[in-house]
């Protein structure tokens, strides 16, 4: 694991960071979409915005958390991650379940990745969730050798055929 620069700060997001969240939550679009044009959703110049609101309702929901790292003032990456219940369509018990994390290009390899992982997963394991899943592009090798790195194990292949 590589050390947090000691200028990051963890920490949970608020009403103020709902800009800098919304273009993140841009970024990751564009890079799933990048992967797969067919199966995730096109980018367009109201991503920010709308992202940006979606991340926003989170703020305050029971059973939600998005955490940022903040370095110098500015919003390097942030975690998104909830408590969900019994899924009998998922065939698992209640679980936290990382949606999101992404970390800005200028901030990457600097351990901030690892950093916010590891704060969504300490919140889950505080909320008393048994496992955390997530999900992740199977194109990304780079977060997938990150999420292995920190105990993750491939449990499920998502497949797509269009019609």
């Amino acid at each position: 694991m590589s050390p947090l620069p000691s200028d990051v700060q963890i920490r949970r997001a608020d009403a103020h960071d709902v800009p800098h969240l919304g273009e993140l939550g841009a970024a990751l679009m564009r890079t799933h979409y990048a992967f797969d044009a067919q199966r995730f959703i096109e980018p367009d110049s109201g991503d920010n915005d709308g992202y940006g609101r979606f991340l926003g309702s989170q703020l305050d929901e029971q059973g939600a958390i998005v955490l940022v790292a903040e370095r110098q003032r500015k919003i390097a990456g942030y975690v998104y991650a909830t408590i969900e219940p019994m899924s009998w369509k998922d065939l698992r018990g209640e679980c936290g379940f990382i949606h999101d994390l992404l970390v800005a290009d200028a901030a990457r390899g600097s351990g901030i990745g690892e950093a916010l992982l590891e704060a969504g997963i300490e919140w889950l394991r505080e909320q008393g969730m048994p496992r955390v899943v997530l999900g992740t592009a199977a194109q990304n090798g780079r977060a997938r050798r990150l999420f292995e790195r920190h105990g993750f194990r491939p449990t499920m292949v998502e497949m797509t055929r269009e019609l």
